[in-house]
């Protein structure tokens, strides 16, 4: 058997092979290291212009939040192959959940720890709820049965005034606190920056645990053919349902977190437009690929959320003629559109493929001995 030091090589190649053979160590570092040097990225032009540094890390949580959201995502559809499109709607239980158990709307003000992991059990309990009846649905038919899951739970919460108030939402959740030691607050962004990051780094581990394990080669057979899959013995119902389980309780946790960020929860939030987001966000990073999904949501939602909506300020500085005279946050969309289609003209297997996927796409070549 070839070590991996020996597989690996170029100049970085001892540390790569370590970081290769103690992967959980790799991710804590990487994302440390990108956790210092994002901010540091917002003091240099052109950045330090479009807006202040606080502002800066306030986008870079948010924008975590949606790359744990996405990678979520990428256990259902990038490892087990199934076409989940109502995802936002474990993101709305998991942020409903918090804002029934913490804030003046209910009365009750439970501690935020301990509800990060009742937003994660909420949101399994409910992906198994989903899954069981669709266990025989495919492809399209899976698709349009999450769909119709999706837009039922953000129009359930909406008319169901007595324990969610409505479209108006819940409003005054509860900031995660540390007693004695640290208060979150919506004016001081680096607390809340330095959680999520953490949990960030905490999901992309699991998942990756996950990947390595025996269900996580199950969720592999089962993509690459389900009926032989069950030909060679493998439980499919079974891991059909902890595949739902596993993505809807991130999406739950995610939730929460998410609610204690914003301090408010909406039906509006959780619309079909999360999840196309989320699922673009998979496509486009490089589905299967966890680093690579999670790379895509963070740069989808920077693109769409600061750089778009900045292209305004650009257009003017520089008094570029006809530009000047439209308005581009009319036309957000339209740009998110044109750039989704060329991704998938140009490079249809994402920005960060997973190495199943290069190969799908990899050309074949007709040489003597055949095709390669």
């Amino acid at each position: 058997m070839t070590r991996i030091a020996d597989a690996v090589t170029g100049p970085f190649a001892p540390v790569r092979a370590f970081f290769r053979r103690h992967r959980s160590l790799g991710i804590f570092v990487g994302v440390a290291l990108l956790s210092i040097a994002l901010p540091l990225l917002t003091r240099v032009p052109p950045f330090d212009g479009i807006q202040s540094t606080n502002a800066w890390v306030n986008a870079f949580t948010t924008a975590a939040i949606y790359a744990m959201l996405a990678m979520g995502l990428n256990v259902v559809i990038g490892f087990a192959g199934l076409l989940d499109l109502g995802y936002a709607a474990f993101f709305a239980l998991g942020g409903y959940t918090y804002a029934l158990a913490a804030s003046p709307f209910s009365g009750i003000h439970l501690p935020f720890w301990p509800m990060l992991l009742a937003g994660g059990i909420v949101g399994a309990i409910f992906g198994v709820l989903l899954g069981a009846p669709t266990l025989r649905l495919r492809g399209d038919y899976l698709a349009i049965v999450t769909l119709g899951f999706g837009e039922i739970v953000p129009i359930t919460l909406m008319n169901a005034d007595k324990f969610t108030d409505g479209v108006n939402g819940i409003g005054g959740i509860d900031k995660p606190s540390i007693p004695g030691i640290l208060q979150f607050t919506l004016i001081n962004p680096w607390p809340m920056y330095g959680l999520v990051l953490v949990l960030f780094t905490l999901v992309m581990i699991m998942i990756y645990r996950l990947e390595d394990s025996r269900l996580g080669r199950t969720w592999d057979a089962i993509r690459e053919d389900e009926l032989a899959a069950e030909s060679s013995g493998v439980n499919t119902v079974i891991a059909k349902l902890q595949a739902f389980a596993v993505g809807a309780s991130i999406a739950g946790i995610v939730g929460v977190v998410n609610a204690a960020k914003i301090t408010i929860v909406t039906p509006d939030q959780f619309r079909f437009a999360v999840s196309i987001s989320a699922l673009a966000a998979v496509v486009l990073g490089g589905m299967g690929n966890t680093i690579g999904v999670a790379t895509g949501a963070f740069i989808i939602y920077l693109f769409q959320s600061i750089l778009l909506k900045q292209l305004n300020t650009l257009v003017e500085n520089f008094n570029i003629p006809v530009l000047n005279q439209i308005d581009f946050l009319e036309f957000q969309y339209v740009l998110y559109g044109i750039v989704l289609v060329l991704m998938m003209l140009k490079r249809p297997q994402g920005i960060f493929p997973a190495r199943r996927r290069m190969r799908e796409f990899a050309p074949l070549k007709i040489g003597k001995g055949g095709l390669k």
